[in-house]
Order: structure tokens, then C-alpha cells, then sequence
């Protein structure tokens, strides 16, 4: 449910008949837990004002919430009960506010990279006597960082459950400053690709830990909207990349300050998830697991929950919360082992899970998204922008489209739902690249053509696969294999990545633009048709909830 509310720092009273200390409430609606419970109620939304400030009653029209088992007919698809929460909005912006710092840290090393490269090759701007870099030394410093993303995706498979998210981004955290502050102060190349290396294992373990402990210390209720906020956390650090880059971009040394401005940002996180408690399902799943004492965790699972919601500590609704989860997840495990199997993560229940998020991360890269920004700029220039003949300023134009258009996906996800979203999304990826294929086959008298077709692309990318496929992945894995299918997930992401950078331009020599555009259009289209089979609705559902209905 998106909640339509004023933000905390208006100062503004919120206040409904039970509570009068929250800046923003949701009504809890009845609900029965299990894995078999059937959804059902009615909520209305009415805001009401008084003398005394905001009163906000949600109420929405009867409504069942869906979520279709896979390969299943609509028919067949059954409804789950989804709790709505009382919390207060100004406990849940640090919850989510210091793990998307990782996110934004990943975009800026994005945006920054391309003018580090620049100064760090300028002999007169480099501030060094190894500035005349090779091909490949150059190709190495500025993929550095996704060789150690790729690399940290595979150190958290075995070790995120035993870590925890909460230290999981602690530890991400240290890796960003102390690659970010290595870099900066880089005596040599050695040293600078070690730094680059450092960073990219942060970005590995942040890109896993931050949308697994979102997703479960958040209301469900919100749950897609601060998880594709996440997404927009990225682009600002694509944005501020740049802006970081074309400031430095004439200063001797400019590439050790375009590093060096993330060890900061990376210290501030760290503190922040320091201040921050455990996720309570984690806490409850090591104890279910019996890696710990289940009365001794339960309490610090009810703590953990009180602060995360606003609570005071003699408030009763997180101890019955922490009670259904704790039945859930023993009905869920009982008869099996409680640690599951090494490759657990391909059977059953989480195998499905890792079909959908491993399939959606997969298809967000080879429907060619790195690949068809390339040609932004010789196709804005045909059509008479000036803007295009500067890379930097052609990138900040792009980068807050970009910006817009996840906003849109940000206010919408939780209203609309994610299958509404990828649907209608990739559904325009598709149209937009068999456009650009025409453009550059028989239409290129035609260059506004180009123009809208890029943008409906960017446009499209950036409210389906942008934040609903890690949205999907951070909220389809079952209890127990969460971390590992997380850890697969990711590592799919950045190895897809990296194949798709490094088969471009051979591609591009054999293809030629226009069978480029209409190979990535039929990627494209298969995409589509995964989405309508396999991929469920799981708006307004909690993490159990889905746990419990695709194990059907």
C-alpha cells in the first residue's frame, strides 16, 4: 500500500484515534497467519484535517491481493492474507537510509569512473609519471571494481547467513572506504588496482546485503517503494559521479579527489548500520536454525522490532509478530534439516525463486542496457542537440531522466503492483529497440524517430528491470535460502555484466548497429514472455506470505 503522507521533516502532526506519536500511520487490518491463510478485507484512505493537524485514516476498497503460483493459470491463483503494520515513517527512513548508501556508492563509481580515466591518462592533468596506461592496464583499472564485485558476490554465498545483514553492510562499508581511500592515495598502478579491487568487494556485498535487510525490517506495505528507492539512491550516485568528475576534471591529481569523495559517504554508512539492530527474520531464522539460544534471540528479535517500528518496549504487536514468524518458519522447516544443503538454493520452492530472480537480473543486462547507451550520443547529435557533442553533459541529461522516470517507479510500485510495471516496461524496451533496429536499416531521415526511441528506453528500463527485478529478488527466496539465492542472483547480475561489456564490440563489428538493436529487441520480446509466465504479483504480501504460497 503507498502511503500518502508528508514527509517527516515538515514537522507536521499525524495522528489517528490510537496514536498520536507517529508522524505517519498505517491501520492494521484483521489478518490470520499460515502458510494456507486466505486474504481478506477492505480498507478505505481518507485524509482528514483539523485544527490540531493531519489525520490519516487508510481505508482502501476491497481488494485481494494476488500472488500467482508459477507456470499457473489466473484461476488457479489463490489470495493471502498481508497484515498492514503501525509504524512511525521517521523509524523507518535510517532502516533504510544508511544500506541504500551502498547502492548510491555503486552508482558513483559508475558515474565517476569515466572522467577518473580521463585525468588519470592526461600527461599534463595526471599528477603522475605512469599516466601513459595501456589498453588493457586502462581496462583493468576501470573494471577493476566489477572483478571484485563478481568476487564478492561469491564470498557471501557461503558466509551471509552466519554474517547477518547487518554486519554483511558493516563489513561492505570498510570495503568501500578503504578501496575508495586506497585509490585516492595510490602510489602506483599495483596499488590503485588493489584499491579498485577493494571497492568492487564492497559493491559486492552491499548490492546483496542492502536489499535483504530492506525487505526485512521494512513494513510490507512500503516494501517495493524504499527497495526501488534503493534503485534511485544508484542514480543519484551516477549523477553525482559526474558532477564530482566535471568538477575535478581540469585539477591536477582530479582522479584521487573523483575516488576519494566516496570514503566519506562510505564512513557515514558504516556508522549508520553500526547504530542499526539486527533483521529480526534473521535473528529468528538462526535461532529456528539452532545456531543460537530461541528464547535469547526471540527477545532481541522483539527489541530489534520494537526500534525498527517506533514502538515503545511494552507495545504487544511486535511480540505477536515475532510469535507468527517463529511458527511460520518452523512449519516451514519442520521434518528438514534446519541449515538446509549446500545447493538447497536449486530445489524445490527456492529453485522457482532463483528461475525469477535469476532470470530477471539476467534479462535486465542482455536486453542491452549498457550497450545502448553508447549510442546516445552520436544519435543526439544527428538530431541537432549541442548538449551531445559533450559526453559529460550528454551523460548528466541522460542521468536525470534516468532519475525521473525511477521516481515514477518509486510512487507507483506499491499502488500498481511489479507485474503491472514489467509488463508495461519491458513491453516499451521491446518497441523502443525494433525502433532504433529501424532507424538505423531505412528510417535514418527520420532522427526524432531516434531520439523518443531512446528515450522510451531509458524511460522503460528504469520502471520494470531497473528497481523491480532487485525488488523481486530481495523478497521471492524462501527463509532459509534467502542469503544463498541472493548471493546466485547477484553474482548473475555483475557476471551478465561483465559478458555483455566485453561481447560489445566484437558485436557491434559483426552486426552492425541495426542487427544489434534487433538482436537485443528479440532478447527483448523473450524477456516479455517470461515475465507474463513466470514472474507472481507480490504486492502488499509478506515475506512469509510469499514463502508460503510459492512452496504450493
Amino acid at each position: 500500500m503507498a502511503l500518502n503522507c508528508a514527509p517527516p521533516l515538515l514537522n507536521l502532526k499525524l495522528w489517528n484515534k490510537n496514536q498520536q506519536a507517529n508522524f505517519c500511520v498505517a491501520k492494521r487490518s484483521n489478518a490470520v497467519s499460515g502458510r494456507n491463510a486466505l486474504l481478506r478485507g477492505s480498507h478505505s484512505r481518507s485524509i482528514l484535517a483539523n485544527h490540531n493537524g493531519f489525520r490519516m485514516h487508510f481505508v482502501r476498497p476491497t481488494a485481494k491481493r494476488n500472488l500467482t503460483k508459477v507456470g499457473a493459470s489466473s484461476d488457479e491463483a489463490q489470495s493471502l492474507n498481508s497484515e498492514q503494520e503501525d509504524f512511525a515513517w521517521s523509524s523507518v527512513l535510517l532502516p533504510f537510509l544508511f544500506p541504500a548508501l551502498g547502492g548510491l556508492l555503486f552508482g558513483y563509481d559508475i558515474g565517476a569512473t569515466s572522467g577518473a580515466a580521463i585525468s588519470l591518462q592526461s600527461p599534463e592533468l595526471s599528477g603522475t609519471n605512469w599516466f601513459n596506461l595501456s589498453a588493457i592496464q586502462l581496462g583493468l583499472v576501470v573494471s577493476g571494481s566489477l572483478y571484485g564485485a563478481l568476487f564478492g558476490s561469491l564470498i557471501v554465498y557461503p558466509l551471509a547467513d552466519f554474517l547477518g545483514r547487518n554486519r554483511e553492510l558493516i563489513i561492505a562499508s570498510l570495503l568501500y572506504l578503504s578501496g575508495g581511500l586506497l585509490t585516492a592515495y595510490a602510489p602506483g598502478l599495483g596499488v590503485l588496482l588493489i584499491g579498485r579491487c577493494l571497492y568492487g568487494l564492497g559493491i559486492g556485498m552491499a548490492m546483496h546485503g542492502a536489499p535483504l535487510y530492506i525487505a526485512e525490517t521494512c513494513p510490507s506495505q512500503i516494501r517495493g517503494t524504499l527497495i526501488s528507492l534503493k534503485e534511485l539512491f544508484i542514480v543519484l550516485g551516477i549523477l553525482l559521479g559526474y558532477f564530482v568528475g566535471s568538477f575535478e576534471i581540469n585539477a591536477v591529481g582530479g582522479w584521487r579527489y573523483m575516488f576519494g569523495f566516496s570514503a566519506p559517504i562510505a564512513l557515514v554508512m558504516g556508522l549508520g548500520m553500526w547504530s542499526l539492530p539486527q533483521s529480526p527474520r534473521w535473528l529468528l531464522l538462526r535461532a529456528v536454525q539452532g545456531k543460537a539460544s530461541l528464547q535469547e534471540y526471540k527477545e532481541k528479535a522483539v527489541l530489534a522490532l520494537n526500534k525498527l517500528r517506533g514502538r515503545s518496549t511494552d507495545d504487544k504487536a511486535s511480540e505477536k509478530q515475532i510469535e507468527e514468524t517463529i511458527v511460520s518458519l518452523k512449519t516451514a522447516y519442520s521434518g528438514q534439516d534446519s541449515e538446509g544443503s549446500f545447493l538447497e538454493v536449486f530445489q524445490g520452492p527456492s529453485l522457482k525463486a532463483f528461475i525469477i530472480g535469476g532470470g530477471l537480473v539476467l534479462f535486465q543486462q542482455i536486453t542491452g542496457q549498457p550497450s545502448v547507451l553508447y549510442y546516445a550520443g552520436p544519435i543526439l547529435q544527428t538530431a541537432g542537440f549541442a548538449a551531445a557533442a559533450d559526453a559529460t553533459k550528454l551523460s548528466v541529461v541522460v542521468g536525470v531522466f534516468k532519475l525521473l522516470m525511477t521516481g515514477v517507479a518509486v510512487l507507483k510500485v506499491d499502488d500498481l503492483g511489479r507485474r503491472p510495471l514489467l509488463i508495461g516496461g519491458v513491453g516499451g524496451l521491446a518497441l523502443s529497440l525494433l525502433l532504433l533496429s529501424a532507424y538505423y536499416k531505412f528510417l535514418g531521415g527520420y532522427p526524432l524517430l531516434a531520439v523518443a526511441a531512446l528515450l522510451l528506453y531509458v524511460g522503460c528500463y528504469q520502471i520494470s528491470f531497473g528497481p523491480i527485478s532487485w525488488l523481486m529478488v530481495s523478497e521471492i527466496f524462501p527463509s532459509r535460502t534467502r542469503g544463498k539465492g541472493t548471493s546466485l542472483a547477484v553474482l548473475t547480475n555483475f557476471g551478465s555484466n561483465a559478458i555483455v561489456t566485453f561481447a560489445f564490440s566484437p558485436l557491434k563489428e559483426l552486426l552492425g548497429a541495426e542487427n544489434l538493436f534487433l538482436l537485443f529487441g528479440a532478447i527483448a520480446i523473450l524477456s516479455l514472455a517470461f515475465v507474463i509466465v513466470y514472474v507472481p504479483e507480490t504486492k502488499g504480501l509478506s515475506l512469509e506470505e510469499i514463502e508460503s504460497k510459492l512452496s504450493e
